[in-house]
Parts: structure tokens; C-alpha cells; sequence
């Protein structure tokens, strides 16, 4: 059985994200934790580690990568591409920390139990908290692709 996230975490973290988004992008995210945790696109996010662990998916995410919560909030985020695609996942995500965002990111991902999918047109921006300090990085998509 999968452990729930705790709702003061999904208040302060859903906020914190559509904060982020909006100042970085100009668009707007519903700042509601409900609302972004059961959207009907994928919303995922990783901290600041060396090695960034994800530390927020929301359900779409959790079904389509086939993690439930208290395994995808453990999982290293390099790990939802395959090898092959680490490089390219690495170089968006420094383009990412030099502009503060990117829209219309297309990319080969893989699920838990190794098929992939292509997502396209996901925007992939930097988390700030109210001060602009770096506290990882957020990804949205909606528009996913089965590969064989």
C-alpha cells in the first residue's frame, strides 16, 4: 500500500510551485494542492542534491512513471530516462538553472517497469522560494507518447 503525502507538505509545495512558475514564466498554475495533485497533467519535482531525488509527483505522474508517492519521492530523477538519455536530460537541466525555464521540451522517459514514453511540449522551470533561493527544479507535461 502506498503512503499518502502529508497535506501540510502538499499545501506548502504546491504553492511553492506555482509561485515559481508564474514569476519565472508569466502563466499561471492553480496554486491549489487538490487541484495540481489530481490534474489531469504530469507535474513532478526533485531538490537540490548532487544527485537529485524527485520530492513531488502528482497522480497523473505517480501512474504514468508506475511509482506510488513513497517510492517516486525516493527515486534519483536521472532514473526516469535511460541511459542513453542522461546526457540530453543533464544539458536541459542546466539550461533550465541559466534561464529559468524552458517550454516545448520534448524527451524519452521510462517507467518503473522499463517502457518508455516521449514527452512533448513540457515546461521545465526552476523552484525559488520567496526570497529567489534555488530549491530544485519542476516539470509539467501532459502530452505523452507509448514507444516500443
Amino acid at each position: 500500500m502506498s503512503v499518502m503525502p502529508d497535506h501540510k507538505f502538499l499545501r506548502e509545495h504546491s504553492r511553492l510551485l506555482a509561485e515559481s512558475f508564474e514569476r519565472l514564466t508569466g502563466q499561471r498554475l492553480p496554486s491549489d494542492s487538490l487541484t495540481l495533485y489530481n490534474a489531469h497533467f504530469a507535474l513532478v519535482s526533485h531538490g537540490t542534491q548532487t544527485d537529485p531525488v524527485f520530492n513531488y509527483a502528482n497522480l497523473f505522474a505517480q501512474r504514468l512513471f508506475g511509482y506510488p508517492w513513497d517510492e517516486f519521492v525516493t527515486l534519483p530523477s536521472r532514473l526516469s530516462a535511460r541511459e542513453p538519455e542522461r546526457d540530453e536530460r543533464a544539458r536541459l537541466l542546466e539550461m533550465v538553472t541559466q534561464q529559468g525555464y524552458i517550454s516545448d521540451y520534448c524527451g524519452v522517459r521510462v517507467r518503473r517497469d522499463g517502457t518508455l514514453f516521449r514527452i512533448s511540449h513540457a515546461t521545465v522551470w526552476k523552484v525559488l522560494d520567496a526570497d529567489g533561493q534555488f530549491c530544485g527544479q519542476a516539470a509539467m507535461f501532459s502530452e505523452v507518447e507509448e514507444l516500443q
